[in-house]
C-alpha cells in the first residue's frame, strides 16, 4: 500500500445516479469532502461522459468504470478516447486478449488501466453456474497474475481478496476495492464487503463508496466520516 496517497484521495465516491442533474448536486454538496468520482454505467449512458470533463477541469479525479471487454481494435480505441479525457483510471474486464489491448492503448498517457478480477456482487455458486470451473479466490488470483504480467496499472478486486494479492503482486499494482460499507451499512447486492478501516489494513489503495454516502441523509458528513476512518487506518 502506498503511504503518500492522501486519505481525501483514497475515497472515490460512485456518482451512481440517474442524471447529470443529480450527479452535478451531489457534487456541489460534498464540496471539498470529496476529490475522486467514479462514473459507471447508470451516468455514462445517461450523459455523464461529458461531466467527467468537467469534473477534471475543476480539479477532480474521475474514475471512468465501464469494465471493457471487446475484441482488441475496439478496446483500444475506447482506451485512446478516455485517456484523451484525462481520466485517472479505467476497467477492463480482465481478460488477456482485452487487458494487452487495454495496456498498449494506454501506454504513454496518464491514464491507468485497472482490471476487473472478479466482481464483488459474484460468489462461489455463480461462477459456477456461469461455467467457470475456478472458484472466487483461484480465478481472482490467476486473473491478477496475468494482468501484472501484461504490464497492467492495477486491480478492481473485493477487500476480501486485497491481503493475499498484495503479498502476491507486491506494492506496485493498485488494488481499488468496490464493497466498502462502513459498520452498520447495508451490504445491498454486494456479496463481499468490508468497512474501509479493514479493506485499508488489508492492502487496498483506493475504496470506492457509492450508497453509504449518495443516499446519506447528510452525504457530506457520511464522506467525512470515511475518510477519517481512512486516515486512521492509514496511521495504524
Amino acid at each position: 500500500m502506498t503511504n503518500t496517497i492522501d486519505p481525501r484521495d483514497r475515497l472515490i465516491l460512485a456518482l451512481d445516479v440517474p442524471s447529470v442533474e443529480e450527479a452535478r448536486n451531489l457534487v456541489t454538496t460534498l464540496g471539498d469532502s470529496v476529490t475522486f468520482y467514479k462514473i459507471g454505467y447508470q451516468l455514462a449512458y445517461a450523459g455523464g461522459l461529458p461531466m467527467a470533463d468537467e469534473l477534471i477541469r475543476s480539479g477532480k479525479k474521475v474514475f471512468i468504470d465501464l469494465k471493457l471487454h471487446d475484441i482488441g481494435n475496439t478496446v483500444a480505441s475506447g482506451v485512446k478516447s478516455i485517456a484523451r479525457l484525462g481520466a485517472t483510471f479505467l476497467t477492463v474486464h480482465a481478460y488477456p486478449q482485452t487487458m494487452v489491448a487495454a495496456a498498449e492503448a494506454a501506454r504513454g498517457s496518464s491514464l491507468k488501466i485497472l482490471a476487473v478480477t472478479v466482481l464483488t456482487s459474484y460468489d462461489e455458486a455463480d461462477l459456477k453456474e456461469a461455467g467457470y470451473r475456478l472458484g472466487v479466490s483461484d480465478l481472482v488470483r490467476e486473473r491478477a497474475r496475468q494482468a501484472q504480467a501484461i504490464g497492467i496499472g492495477g486491480l478492481v478486486c473485493s477487500a476480501e481478496e486485497a491481503l493475499s494479492l498484495r503479498a502476491l503482486v507486491g506494492p506496485k499494482m493498485v488494488l481499488v476495492t468496490p464493497g466498502i460499507r462502513p459498520a452498520g451499512s447495508v451490504a445491498g447486492d454486494q456479496k463481499r464487503v468490508m468497512t474501509p478501516s479493514r479493506a485499508i489494513a488489508e492492502g487496498a489503495d483506493y475504496l470506492v463508496v457509492g450508497r453509504p454516502v449518495v443516499a446519506a441523509p447528510d452525504p457530506r458528513a457520511a464522506a467525512d466520516a470515511i475518510v477519517a476512518e481512512i486516515a486512521t487506518a492509514c496511521k495504524a
